[in-house]
């Protein structure tokens, strides 16, 4: 008898373990300077995270993408600072990307955080088990 409990314990232990989910983490990889791809963008992350309120999104910029995340060139602006203001999703601009497009941190809008480099980012977000995914036209 007491092997037939220990063995039903042993069985709700396990299935407790497989039923945990999985989190749902996103990074965005941005390169484009198309205001229809920004629009794209934001789009996702809130059907992202009305899906999933626990959801990480991060989205990573560089090369011709920084209009997006500029004060001044900003098409979607406004969107960010509301998906900034309620913690939906990080935006990182790559700091390499912006001395080749002469942008300094106060250009940006606020909440948009800086990394080294935007590679290493996604790369680093893809070993923390982040799934990738590749924006473009």
């Amino acid at each position: 008898m007491k092997k037939i409990y220990m063995f039903l314990l042993l069985c709700i232990a396990t299935a407790q373990l497989f039923a945990q989910e999985k989190p749902y983490n996103v990074v965005f990889d941005l390169t484009s300077s198309d205001p229809e791809v920004h629009a794209r963008v934001i789009r996702w992350i809130n059907l992202i995270t009305e899906a999933d309120p626990k959801a990480k999104v991060v989205v990573v910029f560089y090369g011709k993408s920084l209009n997006m995340i500029a004060k001044e060139k900003s098409s979607v602006a406004d969107d960010i600072q509301k998906i900034v203001a309620t913690n939906k999703a990080n935006f990182k601009v790559c700091e390499v990307a912006m001395k080749v497009h002469a942008i300094k941190k106060e250009d940006l809008l606020p909440g948009v955080q800086t990394v080294p480099d935007g590679i290493y980012e996604l790369v680093k977000k893809q070993a923390e088990g982040y799934g990738y995914i590749k924006v473009a036209n």
